[in-house]
This record gives structure tokens, C-alpha cells and sequence, in this order.
């Protein structure tokens, strides 16, 4: 630079804010907007959106679509790993994002790194070689596992079992998100869950409110969330005080593919000749919508559906699907708790901890 040379507006700007990151401001928070930088530093927007380029350039701040730039969390934030492992349908996409989001938005207001699939859980996985992987993940900075366990074989859950035992002998914590293992009624580590009973009530207290006389509830895995929500369905049932109303349990047939399996749930509904069902996911229940429709059934006059996760597309469909909403930035914050919790104190009892979340009414039910 030229001796007598001014320095552009714009590096003035990014150094003066980069100065303030240094010193802690917007710690895991969103970044001033580039109007509100602007107006602050009463220059024009272009040399504001130049200064925060710059912070970009620089890997202070990172730019997320429709939501703004957010300091990008140090170096020395703690790094933890998600692992979702997610049952493969048509929906998979949608339910990762939105298993993901509750991390993801706690990342902006608490900062850490987050990594994804860090670890490869699959049948045949052994316990050295699960305590190999997890030691090495220790040494390279690792903190600790999010798991959502598997629901589909017995074959996965093993691996899981595996990969428990190797974290466990590596002293790697691990906290289980929304259920146990399959088919295992012991707790093998922490969890954090959706209140699985109380949200199952308050779906099938709402059919039961809307004048619905049969009213079933679909389940598909031997686990503890699904059991769970057997067990709410049933208490409302039984608190409506109605002997006429009989309760009826379906289970999917998880070894039919989804669209046969669909088509035998809906078989059974017009069977029991059910007026209400409570599903344990959105995908199902609007795969159940849809069959009831090409039926010539009429949503919600002949057959109310609730269902399980709020997905985008339960808003999105032709006839907006009720959904218990799966609270996931409540369950991230109760999950990260819980997990420094047993860093800080490893040789206490396993806890189980629920987080209530919400039913969102639509014209489904």
C-alpha cells in the first residue's frame, strides 16, 4: 500500500468487527444483518456485504441460505458426532433433516462442531474394531456420540451393541436420541426421548374429542418409543370411560416393502372399520391418506389421521396432515446436557430424560 493511503471503508469495517468476534461478541449467535451493519457504520449496504465477505474470506463467518451469517464456532469448541440411523423410505431425506435441525440450530446459539456419519456402524462390526474407531476419534478431538438407534433387524442392532461396547471400553460417552436399542428393554446408555406416552394421549384424546368411535393406532418396531406410545394410546383409551370403544393395535409389516405395507395397513383400517388412527410416523400417514383417497374414502369424514414428526410435507400435502411436531432443537439441548452430565460424572446411573413437544392441527383430524 502507498505511503498516505487509506484503507478501503469496507476492511476498516470487517477489521473493527472482526475485533469484536475476537473478544467473544455474537458467541454462537447470528451476525448482525448487512442492513443493521449498515446503518450502524452509516455506510452503504454494498460496503457493509464487502466487509462481511471478507469475515467469510477469512472463516470467521459462515453464510447459511434464507438465514443469515453466524460466527463459525473456534477451534477449540467441542466437536460431537450424530449418528442417525434412520429406517430407508422415500421420506429418509426429509425425516434426516429434520432429526438434524435441532443440533444444527442449537450449533448458532452454543458453539461446537457437529459431525455427521463420523463413524461407520454396520452388521458384522466387531467390538476392537469399535473401540479402535472410537479411540482414534478420542485422540483426534472427539467429545462424545448422539445415536438414534436403528428399528429394522436384529442384524443392526447387534452393530450397535458393538459400537456401544467399543465406545464404552474407549471411554467414549454416548447419548441415545428418542429410543432404546430393539427389542432391548435395559438402557445401555443415557437417552433422550420424546415423551412417547404423553404425546400418543394427547393424539388420540384429539380423535376422541372430534367424534371418532373407532379410533386404532399403527406401530411397526419393538422399541421403546413405539411401545411407549402403544401405552399412551391405551391409557386414553381407557380414561374415555367408553366400554363400546375397543382398542386395536396394527403393526406394519416391516418385511413388505412400503407401498405393500401401506396397502395391508390400509386393508386392516377398512377391516376394523376404524374412524381415527393415530400413526407412528408422517410417512405412513400420508401414505395412509392417500390410499384411503383412491378408495373413494373421505379424510377426515370417514377416516381422521394423526401423525408422527411434523415433516415439511405434512403442511405441504393437498389435505394438511395433524402431526405431533418432534420438538428437535428441545431434544438437542436436553441431549447435549445430559451428555455433559456423564463426561462430567461417567460412573453415575443411566437416565432416561422425555421432552414434551406439540400436536399441530391440521385438516387431517
Amino acid at each position: 500500500m502507498l505511503i498516505g493511503q487509506k484503507t478501503p471503508k469496507y476492511l476498516d469495517i470487517a477489521n473493527s468487527i472482526e475485533k469484536e468476534l475476537h473478544s467473544g461478541a455474537w458467541e454462537g449467535k447470528k451476525i448482525p444483518s448487512v442492513r443493521v451493519i449498515a446503518a450502524r457504520y452509516e455506510i452503504s449496504t454494498v460496503t457493509a456485504s464487502r466487509a462481511l465477505q471478507v469475515l467469510q474470506d477469512k472463516g470467521l463467518v459462515q453464510a447459511r441460505e434464507r438465514s443469515g451469517c453466524y460466527r463459525i464456532p473456534p477451534p477449540t469448541a467441542d466437536t460431537w458426532a450424530l449418528q442417525f440411523r434412520l429406517t430407508p423410505n422415500n421420506f429418509l431425506t426429509h425425516s434426516m433433516s429434520v432429526a438434524q435441525s435441532g443440533f444444527v440450530a442449537l450449533a448458532r446459539r452454543v458453539p461446537m462442531h457437529l459431525k455427521f456419519d463420523a463413524f461407520s456402524i454396520q452388521p458384522g462390526l466387531t467390538i476392537p474394531e469399535a473401540t479402535r474407531a472410537a479411540g482414534q476419534a478420542r485422540e483426534e478431538g472427539l467429545k462424545g456420540v448422539f445415536l438414534l438407534p436403528s428399528r429394522t433387524c436384529e442384524a443392526e442392532t447387534h452393530a450397535e451393541e458393538a459400537f456401544l461396547a467399543g465406545c464404552q471400553k474407549a471411554e467414549m460417552s454416548v447419548v441415545l436420541l428418542e429410543r432404546g436399542l430393539r427389542k432391548r428393554r435395559a438402557l445401555p446408555a443415557d437417552v433422550v426421548a420424546i415423551d412417547d406416552v404423553a404425546a400418543a394421549r394427547e393424539c388420540t384424546h384429539h380423535l376422541l374429542d372430534r367424534g371418532c368411535r373407532r379410533v386404532g393406532i399403527v406401530v411397526a418396531s419393538p422399541t421403546s418409543s413405539h411401545d411407549d406410545r402403544v401405552a399412551g394410546y391405551l391409557l386414553a383409551m381407557h380414561e374415555n370411560g367408553d366400554p363400546k370403544l375397543e382398542p386395536t393395535v396394527l403393526y406394519q409389516p416391516i418385511d413388505i416393502p412400503s407401498r405393500e405395507g401401506v396397502a395391508e395397513i390400509t386393508r386392516l383400517v377398512l377391516e376394523h372399520r376404524l374412524d381415527g388412527v393415530v400413526c407412528y410416523h408422517d410417512y405412513l400417514a400420508l401414505g395412509l391418506m392417500m390410499e384411503l383417497l383412491q378408495r373413494k374414502k373421505r379424510i377426515p369424514q370417514d377416516v381422521a389421521i394423526v401423525g408422527f414428526d411434523n415433516l415439511p410435507l405434512s403442511d405441504e400435502f393437498s389435505i394438511g396432515l395433524t402431526s405431533y411436531d418432534y420438538p428437535a432443537e428441545a431434544m438437542a439441548e436436553a441431549a447435549l446436557a445430559v451428555m455433559k452430565q456423564r463426561i462430567a460424572q461417567p460412573t453415575r446411573g443411566l437416565v432416561k430424560v422425555q421432552v414434551s413437544g406439540s400436536l399441530k392441527v391440521r385438516a387431517s383430524a
